[in-house]
């Protein structure tokens, strides 16, 4: 699966444990409703944010992750996580170089009105 949208957040990494490292990253979609989407990346996958930064246009490939918890209760809770596993740059769309737009021809004042003529336009 695939993110696209901009930079909107870039976290230093964090050492969770001796063995587990983590650094997460905020993208903002471009839709109607932009979503800002929080992803992982652990491990040797933390370096991948390195040369990125905020405001910059990505594409991040991610898998969903999710796991099962039983509290001490025994209840059994769920969560989900999205986990990052590449990123990449987009380049902004440039302009088009449109061809100028022809001149607007005139047009000779009308001639032949009828005042007597109902006017039945609707504005």
């Amino acid at each position: 699966m695939e993110v696209t949208g901009k930079i909107k957040v870039v976290n230093p990494e964090q050492q969770v444990s001796a063995s587990f490292k983590k650094r997460e990253l905020v993208v903002t979609t471009e839709e109607q409703y932009p979503q800002h989407i929080m992803i992982e990346f652990t491990q040797d996958k933390c370096d991948l944010l390195n040369n990125y930064n905020i405001g910059e246009p990505v594409k991040v490939s991610i898998n969903l992750r999710g796991r099962e918890w039983v509290n001490p209760q025994g209840e059994t809770k769920y969560f989900n996580s999205i986990q990052g596993w590449r990123i990449e740059k987009l380049v902004a769309d440039a302009p088009a170089a449109s061809a100028p737009m022809p001149a607007a021809q005139a047009f000779a004042p009308a001639t032949n009105l009828n005042e007597d003529e109902p006017d039945d336009l609707p504005f």
